[in-house]
């Protein structure tokens, strides 16, 4: 990477670029894997060079990526004061760049439509990248009208939609882990797994995420976009290679292949959020009464769905997908549920349960577990279950600095194709659409349960999740 990029970051004073832009950034400048490179900064905040320079140094220091390299590049930053929904506000930018741009939109999703509309009209050098966050459009339809505006400014693959989920280390590892061992990778498939489930709950509550959290909810943050992402990783066929094509084409078959379990979104999908409650000593106002949320809303914390994959390898097989905020016994994990032994010879008992592949998904769960049944201590004719476990290698670095290596490599293998973004909303538009017609009820569970009471196993497809 000899020649001289520009990272550009529009949106530059908001919480996104201090918290995970910068210090993702600064891992991948100290490992030295960004070559020559340019950082400018613009938002519509009156900041001075050196005041933008030491919020970078600032963000770079509370997240330990103070080495020289970065450092140096807080000190080369640039910094332009800009309406980016203005013709003249993103000429000012563009004409600080020097080198191929990269533009990172660290900004709402509505002004990345607006600032993308405006980019179209001045123009922009034609190896530019475009970097952008999640969500992309609010359904099915407005997704594909953002690809077609894309599509008018860059190609596609200069186009990055940027999903953190897929630069976790260990979701990374599922390809190794499904597609370099034959004792598992043969039993993926209909007839030797009964369900798969992609757990998120997590014991944070809404922490000042008011703003945006309030317009999103559950489904749409987590379930519309990670989840489904993670989903289509596990599930695809094995690529001929680990390129961008052969990876995006997998992936992009999945979500195609996708639909709510019996086309019932009514029945297949569940929502609630949390009332007051403590969590390790914390007390956690109910949702409704939080700072900045609009109770009539009925924004969900809470959400959870099942899903079918129309594929030979996986048909009939339910994928249970499901997050929540304010779990006291947080779970994140993807889960292989596999069928019971055709046949157990008379005389072994015990053993009630299942065998299970547990694979963590980061932040503390950097984990594979396999359950299985063994004899166990005295009558060797009573089995019991006992659990392999390893830890996943964790990644040199962060899921944002996996993401951001894609993006100046110009590998856009982590970040989601224009298609499956619009099947992600496909999946989900008419479980939003039961939610808004009030044939979902918007359930309570207290803050630091494990959510709300379990899902009725009378008439649901495969088991209930696994084990703990």
């Amino acid at each position: 990477m000899a020649h001289r990029q520009t990272f550009l970051i529009l949106g530059a004073s908001g919480d996104l670029t201090s918290r995970l832009l910068l210090p993702g950034l600064a891992s991948l400048v100290d490992a030295g894997q960004t070559g020559d490179l340019l950082l400018v900064g613009s938002s519509v905040d009156e900041w001075s060079q050196e005041e933008w320079r030491d919020r970078v140094r600032n963000s770079l220091e509370k997240s330990g990526g103070a080495g020289e390299g970065s450092m140096a590049l807080a000190a080369s930053a640039r910094y332009v004061q800009a309406d980016v929904t203005d013709v003249e506000g993103v000429r000012s930018v563009l004409a600080a760049v020097e080198g191929q741009p990269i533009i990172y939109f660290a900004l709402p999703p509505e002004v990345s439509i607006t600032a993308c509309e405006v980019l179209r009209k001045v123009g922009c050098p034609p190896e530019t990248r475009l970097v952008l966050e999640k969500p992309f459009g609010r359904d099915a339809e407005s997704a594909e009208a953002f690809n077609r505006l894309l599509a008018e400014i860059v190609p596609e693959s200069q186009v990055h939609r940027v999903d953190h989920f897929l630069g976790l280390s260990t979701v990374l590892n599922i390809f190794g882990l499904r597609f370099a061992n034959r004792v598992f990778e043969p039993m993926m498939n209909s007839h030797h797994v009964e369900s798969v489930e992609i757990l998120w709950d997590e014991d944070l509550a809404l922490e000042g995420r008011a703003g945006y959290y309030d317009r999103a909810g559950a489904l749409v943050d987590m379930i519309q976009s990670h989840l489904l992402q993670v989903a289509a990783v596990l599930a695809m066929e094995p690529p001929p290679t680990t390129g961008e094509k052969d990876i995006r084409d997998g992936t992009a078959r999945i979500l195609r292949a996708a639909s709510v379990w019996d086309d019932d979104p009514a029945r297949f999908s569940r929502r609630a959020r949390y009332s007051a409650g403590t969590i390790e000593g914390r007390e956690l106002p109910a949702y409704a009464d939080e700072e900045g949320v609009e109770p009539e809303k009925m924004t969900e914390t809470f959400a959870e769905i099942v899903i079918g994959v129309d594929t030979w390898r996986w048909a009939g097989v339910p994928f249970r997908l499901r997050s929540g905020k304010a779990i006291g016994n947080p779970r994140k994990e993807a889960v292989i549920n596999f069928r019971d032994p055709e046949q157990i010879p008379r005389g072994l008992v015990g053993a009630e349960g299942q065998n299970r592949l547990r694979i963590g998904l980061g932040f503390g769960s950097d984990t594979v577990r396999f359950d299985i049944a063994v004899n166990g201590p005295g009558d060797p004719k009573e089995l019991d279950f006992a659990t392999l476990e390893a830890t996943l290698g964790a990644g040199y670095l962060s899921e944002y600095g996996e993401v951001l290596k894609t993006v100046l490599d110009g590998t856009p293998a982590l970040s989601v194709r224009g298609d499956a973004a619009v099947d992600c909303w496909r999946i989900i538009d008419p479980v939003r659409q039961a939610w808004k017609t009030g044939e979902v009820p918007l359930l309570e569970y207290p803050a630091g349960s494990s959510g709300p009471e379990p899902w009725p196993e009378s008439g649901l497809p495969g088991s209930q999740p696994g084990g703990s």
